[in-house]
């Protein structure tokens, strides 16, 4: 009789342990998996104006307050699409619509989801620009020194850009750019004060 309670007691006690450990397994899962979750995702945009390194507005992507930034390379659209320089604040606006103007040139950059929320502060999307994914074609900045053909150097890869996509017929008879420079020969510098951004009545 002493034989089986003990055999009874130890068998109860192997099976509270076997259970304690399939619960402490479950919930480290749990944990593992809600980390998970709550880690940023890496979103990739493509930037061609004022928000480019040397750029008036590039230290937004710089300040790690703002979240995360990494510089990834330089792209280039694989459409072609309209760049201007419009308003008074002589801001560069990629127009949706495609088929006209350059493969635009620009820079790629993985960010995280605080600094993609900034950045839609910044452009005011989705009421002023409209933030799509695209096709490009990324290439590192060293291989296109030695061949600036992103053709044969960079890969596909999609982004996120901001386009103006309603404005005025007129934009389209506006000088068109491959790339923006802020300093360019164009000599539209810029006007960056507090009252620096466009309104939709500037280009409707």
């Amino acid at each position: 009789m002493i034989f089986h309670i003990a055999s009874a007691a130890i068998l109860t006690n192997i099976a509270i342990l076997e259970l304690y450990s399939i619960y402490s397994y479950t919930t480290d899962l749990a944990e593992i998996g809600a980390n998970i979750q709550n880690e940023s995702p890496l979103h990739r945009i493509f930037v061609y104006g004022t928000l480019k390194r040397g750029e008036p507005n590039h230290k937004l992507i710089q300040d790690a307050a703002n979240g995360y930034a990494k510089f990834l390379g330089l792209a280039k659209t694989t459409t072609t699409y309209p760049l201007i320089i419009a308003t008074k604040y002589n801001i560069p606006f990629l127009l949706k619509k495609s088929g006209i103007g350059h493969h635009v040139i620009g820079e790629i950059y993985d960010v995280d989801s605080k600094m993609l929320t900034r950045l839609d502060e910044l452009e005011e999307h989705p009421h002023f620009y409209e933030r799509t994914e695209e096709n490009v074609l990324m290439a590192p900045e060293s291989k296109l020194k030695f061949n600036n053909n992103f053709e044969e150097v960079g890969i596909l890869t999609k982004a996120w850009i901001y386009f103006l996509p309603k404005f005025k017929s007129t934009l389209l008879e506006e000088h068109m750019y491959e790339s923006y420079s802020n300093i360019g020969a164009h000599g539209l510098k810029y006007r960056e004060n507090v009252e620096s951004t466009a309104t939709v009545e500037d280009v409707l």
